[in-house]
């Protein structure tokens, strides 16, 4: 898998399945919050990927797509299920793919992390925490979340997409079930290590079952959720050996969680990719191409990563934010590095909401926000899911 020096962000990766992508860059799954409240695509979602596109990227992964509505971690979410009305599906499928790129549905279940107006939150073990109380799954309803997960790998293989991904990191359902901090349960799905992997190496054999041997899946696992007590590297490692011997595409390597207060990984300081190391260590573990996502900055960053065989495909969220045609700059090697803006103390959560409210602009063709409209994006990004939150209840109910 590893690549030769010369121009090693054009070189085609060939993933298992046999599903060739163009090139060694990809869009990660970010929230982009353009549905429209009812769980369909808007056309503004369409003119986004098809932005992504054209601006020479391998994959781009829609974040968070929900099999029901009951626990979405936004109410701009996707929801893709027998109810869902197709046609706006099959345009974002469409417009997504122009220029040989995959678009991918990332499937999601936010659990205990659920937003709390439009979700009655359920986790792996009922929690009373300050900012954070859930009740836990039944044995009944973790059993049928694997199949859950592949109906709605099935609708979006038939609807065009190029392949899903399953979301086991940042905290959301399947992460909590790997964390002690989450999962406290003392049946086959809690304690040891590999009983609290269990419900999501079921979720990727029954994704695979349903969905054949050539549509790419891949998943998306935490390094570590980065909170004391929490899930650590030597188990991530541990979970990465297991995922060997499946028939999974592409393990996608993130980390950190949106549990309350947690630090968010994608706002932390520093030059340089974050989890490159945990992926050098995970390459001893698996053949399995692995994605690693988070703080990519530079082009000598990508390259290196690439080169060194730490890496098949780095993956951007924030960088095409920015400027979503730097994949194209980048594999013709052209400078300057992306300018990333830089805020003075923001608050809690508030850099997301700039760069999602920046997302919108790209969608709209709109000129780029600057760092010192930062509180007025809070404003309208709060607004808006205020707005998407009443739409989310008369839609699906409370």
């Amino acid at each position: 898998m590893n690549a030769s020096n010369t121009n090693v962000l054009s070189q085609p990766l060939t993933l298992p399945c046999g599903v060739v992508l163009k090139n060694r860059i990809a869009k990660s799954a970010m929230s982009d919050s353009l549905g429209d409240g009812c769980g369909a695509p808007t056309d503004a979602q369409v003119r986004l990927y098809e932005r992504w596109a054209e601006g020479g990227l391998a994959l781009s992964i829609i974040g968070e797509v929900q099999g029901t509505p009951n626990y979405a971690e936004k109410p701009g979410n996707l929801v893709l299920n027998a109810h869902s009305d197709p046609e706006p599906f099959k345009a974002l499928a469409r417009a997504g793919s122009i220029k040989n790129a995959n678009l991918w549905l990332q499937l999601g279940h936010a659990g205990a992390m659920a937003d709390a107006p439009i979700s009655n939150r359920m986790g792996p073990s009922a929690l009373d925490l300050p900012g954070l109380t859930c009740g836990a799954l039944s044995m009944s309803e973790i059993k049928y979340l694997p199949y859950e997960f592949a109906r709605t790998a099935v609708l979006a293989r038939e609807l065009g997409f190029g392949g899903v991904e399953i979301h086991a990191a940042h905290g959301f359902l399947l992460s909590q079930f790997l964390s002690p901090l989450f999962n406290n349960r003392a049946d086959a799905y809690g304690g040891s290590l590999d009983n609290r992997m269990r419900l999501l190496l079921e979720t990727v054999d029954r994704v695979r079952r349903a969905v054949g041997s050539h549509f790419p899946v891949g998943l998306k696992l935490n390094a570590t959720d980065q909170l004391e007590g929490g899930f650590q590297e030597d188990e991530a490692l541990a979970v990465v050996a297991a995922l060997d011997s499946t028939d999974v595409d592409l393990i996608d390597i993130s980390g950190g969680t949106y549990f309350p207060g947690a630090p968010s990984s994608s706002d932390r300081a520093g030059s340089g990719p974050y989890f490159l190391k945990f992926a050098e260590r995970a390459r001893a573990k698996t053949k399995i191409p692995l994605m690693v996502t988070g703080g990519f900055k530079t082009l000598k960053q990508a390259k290196a990563a690439i080169k060194d065989g730490k890496a098949d495909i780095v993956g951007l969220a924030r960088a095409l934010v920015v400027d979503p045609d730097l994949p194209k700059k980048w594999e013709k090697g052209r400078a300057p590095d992306p300018q990333f803006p830089r805020f003075d103390r923001p608050p809690e959560g508030g850099v997301t909401a700039w760069y999602t409210m920046q997302i919108t602009r790209i969608a709209n063709g709109e000129s780029d926000l600057s760092p010192a409209d930062l509180p007025n994006a809070i404003k309208v990004y709060e607004e808006r899911d205020r707005q998407r939150r009443r739409t989310w209840t008369e839609h699906f109910g409370s």
